[in-house]
């Protein structure tokens, strides 16, 4: 009676993966129970239904385990919010905060939306979407996250990003969608299974038929099983993603992973991802009686329309200097990649390199190019200003490299890669300079996008697994045509998130060697798990036509099989941990 009652879940299961018309585990279960029920081993299907049910309520727990790093995600996510509406404070559910709500966080609260601060200073924790554990100071002006925590502070913000749209939700999102999906050997896994199961089952039958022994044709069934071998890669897939997340890397699915594992080149853009990404003007150049201060006033002016880094730069710098920039900016036009053309209080401006004074036919004279050679050479960008048709001045700016950028390169070559290379829009000297400092392999300078889009296509077709790292927005193109597009940016844009397969949230450096040794360990774990389980029903097959294995014990080593590779699978959660916070330590020291 007992052992009917535990079967009955079993053949349940087993009928509605029939319906489905998949053949499952637990069919094969179910025909070796039924078996035994009727040789009369009424002892043995006992044992085999509990110790098939005891396995999967074991499978299940680590198996939810694994999926650790997606559950701590969702319980970080924020429930409440405070906001200010007709003049008061009213606390509400945070998936009913507004666009435009002026939201007020204190000290030890969640952050309910992305927003911008607009009053106030804070340390917060921003674990949750960038896996960096080290409290970072924000204040008046600076862009939050949601699910980030406030340490220490107080600030107001005005929300720009709710509910499904913040980053944090889009970052479930895709890691939910991550673990969903299949690698190509799960895929084969599955499809394997498929003609497996039935296959066993006909050999059971052959093997009843050639003994005349049922109850061997019974054990047949059952140490054949083929659990481990199906759950070996998925459950490696989870937690490696799993361990991404959590670290601040999003790694977008299994065959993500799998082609991440086989890059030997890597291609980076320079400035925002070699680079600090936060240039300043260093200096201001004139030529022909212009003052600075006017020549400033009327480029930033003109740069105004371009969200170009280097163009927001010179904004930025006249903002500083309290310039006016109110005068209506006329016929203007970002030339992509070279500058920007427009009338600006009846002055015609042209910004940019000299790729682009050649093409509004501006004389370049001599002892202006050998000055903007001179700047280069030195690690700076040369801007050209050009007024009414006449080169009026340079702009220096110059940009910082990463601190992590030597490092984080070292131990990519250490962890596998033969060849770096770096793509950029710069000048040539700049980014010579810059390879030198760092050691880059190759550097093309002076690109514009469709140019990167050339180079990254030439080198998939000698025959490198590129990945192709930039700021996911000017690169967008060339990091769509790698085998493997890598964004970054704290926080992650949008266009980052929809283009790269993978996206590194705390716009660190550091983080590419983890992703990448990461997605070999799990790739390494899948082929283990796989080889351990096919191992195992081998020397279970050849033990129950040996005499040695029966059906109890059969059913023991199947499922401690399984076991075991869930167990191996869960090494990936706490994968480099210890090198996490060695890096940290370093960092501190540097700080």
């Amino acid at each position: 009676m007992t052992s009917i009652i535990a079967a009955v879940p079993i053949f349940i299961k087993a009928y509605q993966a029939l319906r489905m018309k998949a053949f499952s585990i637990e069919l094969l279960v179910s025909i070796a129970v039924i078996g035994a029920f009727i040789i009369g081993e009424y002892v043995e299907a006992t044992v085999v239904t509990f110790l098939f049910l005891f396995g999967d309520y074991l499978e299940a727990g680590t198996l939810e385990k694994t999926r650790s790093s997606l559950k701590e995600l969702v319980e970080m996510a924020p429930d409440e919010a405070t906001v200010i509406r007709d003049g008061e404070e009213t606390t509400i559910d945070a998936e009913d905060v507004l666009e435009g709500d002026r939201v007020i966080i204190r000290s030890g609260s969640k952050i309910p939306v992305d927003g911008k601060i607009v009053s106030g200073q804070a340390s917060l924790n921003e674990a949750a979407v960038t896996g960096e554990s080290a409290p970072a100071v924000k204040k008046q002006d600076d862009q939050v996250f949601s699910g980030t925590i406030v340490d220490q502070g107080y600030i107001e913000l005005i929300a720009e990003k709710v509910g499904d749209d913040t980053t944090f939700a889009k970052i479930i999102e895709l890691v939910e969608e991550a673990q969903e999906s299949k690698s190509k050997t799960v895929k084969f896994l599955d499809k394997f299974a498929n003609i497996y199961t039935p296959g066993v089952v006909i050999l059971s039958i052959l093997v009843y038929a050639i003994t005349q022994n049922l109850h061997l044709g019974i054990t047949f069934l059952v140490v054949a099983c083929p659990g481990a071998l199906v759950i070996g890669a998925p459950v490696s897939n989870v937690a490696g993603i799993g361990n991404g997340a959590k670290n601040g890397v999003l790694v977008k699915g299994g065959e993500v992973m799998d082609q991440f594992s086989k890059v030997d080149t890597l291609v980076f853009d320079k400035t925002g991802t070699l680079t600090k990404g936060k240039p300043e003007v260093t200096d201001i150049k004139t030529f022909h009686q212009h003052s600075s201060e006017k020549l400033l006033q009327l480029v930033a002016q003109a740069e105004t329309i371009s969200e170009h880094h280097l163009g927001q730069t010179i904004v930025k710098e006249a903002k500083s200097q309290k310039l006016s920039l109110s005068q209506d900016v006329n016929n203007g036009e970002v030339i992509k990649g070279n500058g920007i053309y427009a009338e600006v209080n009846g002055d015609t401006v042209v910004a940019g390199n000299r790729k682009l004074m050649e093409a509004q036919r501006i004389k370049i004279p001599e002892d202006v190019t050998a000055y903007a050679i001179n700047r280069e050479k030195a690690g700076n960008t040369a801007i050209f200003a050009a007024i009414d048709g006449e080169i009026a001045g340079i702009f220096s700016i110059a940009d910082q490299i990463r601190a992590d950028a030597p490092r984080a390169l070292a131990q990519m070559r250490k962890n596998g890669i033969k060849k770096i290379v770096m793509l950029t829009g710069d000048n040539r000297h700049t980014a010579e300079l810059v390879a030198k400092k760092i050691g880059i392999d190759e550097v093309h300078a002076e690109l514009l996008p469709e140019n990167k889009v050339e180079k990254v296509k030439r080198l998939k077709e000698q025959g490198h697994v590129v990945a192709m790292a930039g700021d996911g927005i000017n690169d967008a193109p060339a990091i769509a045509t790698a085998d493997i597009g890598l964004a970054m940016g704290e926080g992650g844009t949008d266009i980052s998130m929809e283009t790269a397969d993978v996206v590194l949230m705390a716009d660190k450096l550091m983080q590419f060697p983890h992703a990448y040794s990461l997605s070999k360990a799990t790739i390494r774990n899948m082929k283990q798990n796989t080889f351990f389980a096919v191992g195992t029903v081998f020397i279970l097959l050849l033990g129950v036509l040996m005499g040695s294995i029966h059906l109890a014990s059969g059913m023991f080593i199947h499922e401690t099989s399984v076991l075991l590779v869930i167990l191996n699978a869960m090494r990936l959660i706490g994968f480099h941990r210890t090198s996490a916070k060695r890096e940290r330590i370093i960092q501190t020291a540097e700080a």
